[in-house]
């Protein structure tokens, strides 16, 4: 209940500070999850502070590396229908 809240309690605060572009919306709701997830995994304490930090950042290139990926596949493909 109490992480419902705290969702709940986050969108809110978006919808006053008038975020109303589907793009900002999506792009904040996937950082309070990311740090809910980030959250998490300290709490658990399944790796250290230092190697969680580590593995943080080659997770966020990865995510990077991937959504250029799929940008270019999709310039290419409408590259062959035109």
């Amino acid at each position: 209940m109490k992480n419902s809240k705290f969702i709940i309690d986050k969108f809110a605060k978006l919808i006053e500070q008038g975020l109303i572009t589907s793009k900002d919306l999506s792009s904040e709701i996937l950082n309070i999850f990311k740090s809910k997830r980030d959250e998490f995994v300290f709490k658990m304490k399944l790796t250290s502070k230092d190697e969680f930090d580590i593995l943080s950042k080659r997770l966020e290139n990865l995510e990077n590396k991937i959504s250029k990926l799929e940008k270019k596949k999709k310039k290419s493909r409408s590259a062959k229908r035109s």
